[in-house]
């Protein structure tokens, strides 16, 4: 059976360590040397890079420690020790890694770079939409009667002209 290998993950020389199973889960499906580190929160080209520089017994023993800090579901059905033996055997020895220090999806910075301009956007509508909250809040209502009672009031007011009194006679 051949491996299918994704566009999605870097060819390296240490894909037959990555790859090698481990043991198994709670539902008896294979846990590979990749999918250990990475439930431990490891970067695996990183951590296969390291070991790859160090002593093989070195090596060995800390893999052996990584193995037993696997979550309790992991079967390995043999000793930590051995499975880290075998596995180092894997690695290319004093390999100086062409492994950059962080491995990425091709295509992962566009997608958080189209996050930024989204939020950068959402955040723009947020900001328009409170200023003419405030706005349209602290403007005093219009009323329809201003433009009438501004041009009445430019009219000086006269008062009225008294009716003619008729003359008092005398009689």
């Amino acid at each position: 059976m051949t491996r299918a290998t994704s566009v999605f993950l870097p060819r390296s020389e240490f894909d037959a360590f990555l790859f090698a199973a481990i043991g198994e889960d709670g539902n008896d499906m294979p846990i590979s040397v990749l999918s250990a580190l990475a439930r431990l929160d490891v970067d695996p080209w990183q951590e296969a890079a390291k070991l790859a520089r160090l002593p093989g017994e070195v090596a060995t023993k800390q893999l052996a420690s990584l193995i037993s800090a696997l979550p309790d579901g992991v079967s390995t059905h043999l000793d930590p020790g051995t499975i880290a033996a075998r596995l180092i055997a894997l690695l290319p020895r004093g390999a100086s890694s062409t492994v950059p220090s962080s491995v990425t999806v091709p295509g992962a910075g566009t997608v958080t770079k189209s996050r930024a301009i989204l939020y950068g956007i959402i955040l723009f509508i947020v900001i328009v939409l409170v200023a003419e909250f405030i706005i349209a809040n602290h403007q005093p209502p219009a009323q329809l009667g201003d433009t009438h009672a501004a041009a009445s009031s430019t009219v000086p007011l006269t008062p009225a002209p008294a009716p003619d009194k008729p003359a008092h006679r005398s009689n």
